[in-house]
């Protein structure tokens, strides 16, 4: 989905920023773009990074199962 008009940018383009390490609007608009012309992208693109710095802080806060209780669970 097309977050930034102005710029074509869409909501992968701004995930895939997010994994790369951009963490704040300003890292989207320095690799992007974003919200560098009218602006009115700038909610939705900071929902979209907010959601996938979340989606991230989950993963990394998921203990990771020990190899020798992998098998054990059915």
């Amino acid at each position: 989905m097309y977050i930034c008009i102005c710029k074509g940018i869409t909501d992968s383009a701004i995930r895939e920023a997010v994994c790369q390490g951009a963490c704040r609007m300003r890292d989207l608009n320095t690799c992007l773009g974003v919200s560098s012309q009218c602006g009115k992208c700038a909610c939705h693109a900071r929902q979209v990074m907010n959601d996938v710095l979340a989606d991230l802080r989950h993963v990394k806060m998921i203990p990771h199962q020990p190899s020798h209780l992998v098998g054990a669970i059915t």
